[in-house]
């Protein structure tokens, strides 16, 4: 049987059909619906004949389902049930109450007021996954034009920042990482100038210009050159480093909280040390869960 030759069932008239079937009694059924009785009547005679069964038995005083009406009600029941759902589905979708959210960040991003906002966007919006990916700020702008993530916390300078849109998300500072085992690590105070001539750890510049450009002038504005010595992709990598002892690096004070009993963290002084995140997407009208979720990220 092709498609062609099914019938083509309204669905009120299923909704109607259900009435009946579970009122066995054709007046009841219509206040139900809140419709006269004479075009409910007519209205099952006609699914009837759209069917080719009999599906209700009428009595004088009593309505039966017929083996056909009964199979019906169950079917019809499960095409309303997932009928509603669709529609409520369609409903939350366009509301921005569900879909997917491809979210990249920087992994600073991670220890500041980051993670408690997903965990409230979360609470409000359970049907929308959220994949979170940590990348540098080159491999994010990357992804967000090849259409690979829909939002992206960043550090500029971006570059190229045509097409894209930015707000700001939070702010953080420098701080230097130095082994517990540096002479330094215990010392009252965090100058930079000290650090001259140290092994410094770092990252390719060409995975975050702006951070690496940062610390490059906040050494040179006190007279040396970072002496870099290994480096590494990620922050978390270049703190493995300084934490087995392979050298400093300067590095968000936010993320002070990683291997505390192997790295000493000294927050750097003075605006000169401080630096922002962007909140950065494609240019245009989101989706509604990635408009929903970029509103909740700035507040």
């Amino acid at each position: 049987m092709n498609d062609d030759s099914l019938p083509r069932i309204d669905l009120r008239l299923l909704r109607q059909f259900v009435a009946v079937a579970e009122e066995l009694h054709f007046r009841r059924a219509a206040e139900r619906l809140a419709m006269s009785q004479p075009p409910l009547t007519a209205a099952i005679q006609r699914l009837e004949e759209e069917i080719g069964a009999t599906l209700v038995e009428r009595g004088r005083k009593t309505v039966r389902l017929t083996p056909a009406g009964a199979v019906l009600l169950g079917e019809a029941r499960r095409l309303l049930a997932a009928a509603n759902d669709a529609v409520a589905a369609t409903r939350d979708a366009a509301a921005g109450k569900r879909g997917r959210v491809r979210l990249g960040y920087v992994g600073s991003a991670m220890y500041g007021r980051l993670p408690e906002m997903i965990r409230s966007f979360r609470r409000d919006h359970p049907d929308v996954r959220i994949e979170l990916r940590e990348m540098t700020t080159v491999a994010q702008i990357a992804a967000l034009r090849a259409d690979d993530l829909d939002l992206a916390i960043v550090i500029p300078p971006l570059g190229d920042a045509g097409g894209l849109q930015t707000t700001r998300f939070d702010t953080d500072r420098l701080a230097i990482a130095l082994p517990t085992s540096h002479p330094m690590a215990n010392a009252p105070g965090a100058a930079i100038e000290k650090l001259a001539g140290e092994p410094f750890v770092s990252w390719p510049r060409d995975q975050g210009a702006g951070f690496h450009d940062l610390v490059t002038r906040l050494c040179a504005a006190v007279g040396f050159t970072p002496g870099v010595t290994q480096e590494a992709h990620g922050m978390h990598a270049v703190l493995s480093l300084v934490a087995v002892e392979a050298g400093i690096a300067i590095v968000p004070a936010s993320m002070a909280s990683i291997r505390p009993d192997e790295i000493a963290y000294r927050p750097i002084d003075g605006d000169a040390a401080c630096f922002e995140l962007l909140l950065c997407r494609r240019m245009g009208e989101p989706d509604p869960a990635t408009g929903g979720l970029e509103a909740a990220l700035q507040r």
